[in-house]
């Protein structure tokens, strides 16, 4: 069986972003990268499928920049087998990401059983890739699993829809299955699964090996900007007990007003 999965890398939620000086992206020299958490459900729904399948293998496929391999790395230290990168901006549209994925994967030389991608990225939430990959590769797919069985090509897959209902899909494999908190628990690296990642095969294609070009891109970002401040705080002393009663409704007045809460 081959299994693909998808992974992305974000900048930790403790960095600081700032945008570039033209507004076109953010400034990435001093981000510290990380896996998609979303992400790290997939790797593990992967491995836990090839332990149940021995002759499986399991492959993992990044589009961005060829700087940091982070994600993949870890990917492989966790179990995974081999990896391919594809050299590309980190701001890739959903449709150039998804087609890029698509590339690489053909490039493998390897028919997909299985493809499992975070239900989203962290960093632009942008919860298309997944459904645009399993839509160019003509197989079924299904997202925001919190459920997954296997029974030989027969997939029984639950997910969680809003208000907390879950559904039920069968679907037969190939497949695509994108990957929600509560699927599983992804495991850590060990060291020696460390230093087997550094032996493991990564494979760096550009974006002309996957047959993309800027011709693809659907969607152009612009105009970066940090949110605005937010005001500080107004504080009110109210120690003595006649002041309380003009503290009160001061503060009501402008939580009616400014604020506009109630």
């Amino acid at each position: 069986m081959n299994i693909f999965v998808c992974v992305k890398q974000v900048p930790d939620t403790e960095t600081k972003v700032q945008p570039t000086g033209d507004g076109s992206f953010i400034e990435t020299s001093s981000i510290k990268w990380i896996m998609n958490p979303y992400d790290e459900f997939a790797v593990e729904q992967a491995l836990v499928v090839k332990a149940a399948n021995p002759d499986s293998t399991v492959t993992v496929v990044r589009v961005g920049g060829v700087k940091g391999t982070e994600a993949l790395r870890t990917a492989m230290a966790m179990g995974a087998d081999d990896s391919f990168l594809v050299d590309a901006p980190d701001h890739l549209d959903s449709y150039m990401t998804a087609k890029a994925l698509k590339g690489a994967i053909e490039k493998s030389g390897k028919n997909p059983d299985l493809i499992f991608c975070g239900k989203q990225a962290i960093d632009t939430d942008a919860l298309q890739v997944p459904q645009l990959l399993g839509q160019m590769l003509d197989i079924p797919s299904v997202s925001v699993a919190v459920g997954f069985e296997q029974s030989g090509n027969a997939l029984t897959i639950k997910r969680e829809i809003d208000g907390g209902t879950i559904e039920v899909y069968e679907v037969n494999t190939p497949a695509l299955i994108a990957c929600n908190k509560g699927l599983n628990t992804p495991r850590y690296a060990s060291l020696p699964g460390i230093m087997k990642a550094k032996k493991k095969p990564l494979t760096t294609l550009s974006l002309a090996d996957v047959g993309v070009s800027d011709a693809d891109q659907k969607v152009k970002y612009t105009d970066f900007q940090l949110p605005p401040e937010k005001p500080p705080g107004k504080k009110y002393e109210a120690m003595e007990d006649g002041a309380i009663g003009g503290v009160v409704k001061e503060v009501v007045g402008l939580l009616r007003t400014e604020a506009k809460v109630i």
